[in-house]
């Protein structure tokens, strides 16, 4: 049986479900990091930290927190924002975009991009860090896969606001 994928803005009383699920998002970078690095590491508690700036997504007005659902449960989430990887602002950007483990690679990632694009219409841009091989696959085909993308291009980050490829479209 096929699972149903939905993507809906979090309400603030959510906010706690996407700190939580942020945890894993945050432990699945931990692996793309060397054992020297004194980044993700645990703290007291068994925590990995607090996504930065996670509150201002649910009260700035040019951010937005959403939710992304299977038959209603939480599977993942996506963080908009304006901030460019290239130094400025740009009218869309994909802030943080997780799907959990479980529901990788069956399609669910894609749709809910497909989704997103679509509740929010605009120039966007989407980073992705040099280091993650499975988002540096994925992007670009969730990306095109979206009926109302058009004028997609690969950039490549100048090493000082990012480094990685940008890829830079127009959804209408």
């Amino acid at each position: 049986m096929e699972l149903e994928t939905r993507v809906r803005p979090a309400s603030a009383a959510e906010r706690p479900l996407i700190a939580g699920l942020a945890n894993f998002y945050i432990y699945d970078f931990s692996e793309l990091e060397p054992a020297e690095s004194d980044r993700f590491e645990f703290d007291p508690h068994g925590g990995l930290g607090d996504l930065p700036h996670l509150e201002d997504y649910f009260t700035a007005p040019d951010r937005a927190a959403l939710l992304i659902l299977a038959d209603e449960r939480p599977i993942g989430f996506a963080l908009l924002n304006t901030q460019s990887h290239r130094g400025g602002h740009v009218e869309r950007n994909m802030g943080e975009f997780f799907i959990a483990r479980k529901h990788r690679r069956g399609g669910r990632g894609a749709e809910a991009v497909r989704q997103i694009l679509a509740l929010h219409p605009g120039r966007w841009e989407v980073a992705v860090a040099e280091r993650n091989l499975a988002a540096k696959a994925f992007w670009p085909r969730a990306i095109a896969g979206a009926a109302n993308v058009s004028g997609l291009e690969r950039l490549e980050g100048d090493g000082e606001h990012w480094t990685g490829p940008i890829w830079t479209f127009q959804a209408d």
